[in-house]
């Protein structure tokens, strides 16, 4: 395993700092990854929540209600207060307080306030977390609100609403959709002599690959000025990674490994829901391999522990490396860093072509609020243009509606940042996948997230190590 000399143990003593700051700033995220951040209630008190679950309370009647909601993307919260301060506005009876809440914590937070009846009346939710809630009818079925209030369900990006539905039971309206690219240090391509054009059309492949590692090997250097490529490269010396990757995918690899493995031909599950898991497929086995070579034997990215402990965000925002990928939903982060001067690169094209994770989330109603009817008004309101067009005119994610994905376009075009690798991606038929979703999905990853730890931060045959997770993981489901 490549070890760092004493001027990189200083310099990620300082990394360190960073991202404790991180932490403290708030969080990001729209799939499984985050940065824990510490709650903050915005906007109005708390509502007092909890018995039986009602109807009353609703815009129409005048009569004064109290609501919850609660997220956790630290990103995004400035644009959905700005969607509540404008339905309170319209809705002076209605009172709305935000509860932002990091990824690390939220979903048990959730799970934890349902049980004792005092969870926010309605949540941000991840389709990969609907069947923890779901199976124990902690979840409103929207569908006969929908078919009621005659919502049109046409407004939203094809196979976005699909996703919130199964057997008939909607668990939400969807908001946003993301993809992945490659975020790349501009500088640092131009000193390597590394075009734009090279990254965007660069191929992979676990054998050797292809001329994405090329790339990789040729933006390394190590202390004395040699790149990955030169006969003369110290990988026990190396002063610039030429890739930095994002580390444990808990079992999802949605920005961490699934890009890779995925158009290496690997497949999750057979069909969603399905119990039965693939972990083991020699598509995932040797793209792990070739992954994991990267620092333990090509000094080409940080060490694992490096990774695992300050984050590859914080690694690449420090100057630590060139290329990282990451999800659309973090495309703020990387235009607003001061010092780094960020481009976006489509995903290199593995065997079978470019693939990258797409998800959507959308707001869920607790069965267990006693606003269920006010709560259902706001959430048609989140999910409408009124707060979409908000939100997108951030440029904090890609909402679920045309209109609001414009403003995103329009409002990167201004600033001069190129973002067409994530819509070009999502525009391909072939282009994405779902993330894995059943039924005991939580215990999957929880198993996926020690295998990938062992897997990372040793040498241990990865083989070996995928047939005994998915043995575990196909027991677990009962596939």
């Amino acid at each position: 395993m490549i070890q760092l000399g004493n001027r990189r143990q200083q310099r990620l003593a300082f990394l360190a700092v960073f991202a404790l700051i991180a932490i403290a700033c708030g969080g990001s995220g729209t799939g499984e990854t985050g940065v824990d951040s510490t709650a903050a209630t915005t906007a109005a008190p708390t509502a007092t929540t909890g018995g039986a679950a009602t109807t009353g309370g609703t815009a129409a009647t005048g009569e004064p209600v109290s609501l919850r909601y609660a997220m956790w993307d630290a990103n995004q919260q400035p644009a959905y207060q700005q969607c509540a301060d404008d339905y309170m506005a319209a809705n002076p009876n209605v009172t709305i307080a935000l509860e932002q809440i990091g990824w690390g914590d939220y979903w048990t937070g959730l799970q934890t306030s349902t049980i004792a009846g005092n969870a926010p009346d309605i949540f941000t939710n991840y389709i990969g977390q609907v069947p923890e809630f779901a199976d124990k009818g902690l979840l409103v079925d929207l569908a006969p609100l929908i078919e009621r209030d005659n919502v049109d369900l046409g407004i939203y990006r094809p196979g976005l609403v699909d996703l919130w539905v199964r057997d008939g039971v909607q668990w939400g309206l969807p908001k946003d959709w993301d993809t992945v690219a490659i975020v790349y240090n501009v500088d640092m391509l131009e000193a390597a002599g590394v075009t734009a054009e090279e990254l965007n059309s660069a191929t992979w492949n676990p054998t050797d690959g292809g001329t994405f590692e090329e790339i990789i090997a040729r933006l390394t250097l190590d202390a004395n000025g040699n790149n990955g490529l030169s006969p003369d490269f110290d990988p026990e010396n190396v002063v610039q990674y030429g890739f930095i990757p994002q580390g444990n995918g808990n079992g999802i690899g949605n920005v961490d490994w699934s890009w890779l493995a995925v158009s290496n031909g690997f497949t999750f599950q057979p069909e969603p829901w399905s119990n039965t898991y693939n972990y083991d497929a020699p598509e995932l086995v040797e793209t792990l391999e070739w992954l994991r070579s990267l620092w333990n034997e090509k000094g080409y990215a940080p060490p694992y522990a490096d990774v695992s402990s300050l984050g590859a965000t914080a690694l690449y925002l420090a100057g630590e490396g060139a290329l990282v990928p990451d999800g659309s939903w973090m495309i703020n982060g990387y235009v607003d860093a001061e010092d780094i001067n960020s481009g976006f690169a489509r995903l290199p094209e593995g065997p079978v072509g470019r693939r990258s994770a797409t998800n959507s989330l959308a707001d869920s109603i607790w069965s267990g609020s006693p606003n269920q009817e006010a709560a259902w008004e706001f959430v048609k309101y989140l999910a409408s243009p009124a707060c979409l067009d908000v939100v997108g005119s951030t440029g904090v994610v890609f909402p679920s509606i045309d209109s609001g994905t414009q403003l995103v376009l329009d409002l990167r075009a201004e600033q001069g940042v190129d973002i067409s690798a994530f819509v070009d991606q999502s525009a391909d038929p072939e282009g994405t996948f779902l993330n894995p979703i059943g039924d005991a999905f939580a215990e999957v990853s929880t198993i996926m997230t020690d295998f990938e730890d062992r897997i990372f931060g040793s040498t241990d045959d990865i083989q070996a190590l995928l047939t005994e997770a998915n043995s575990q993981v196909n027991e677990a489901t009962g596939g």
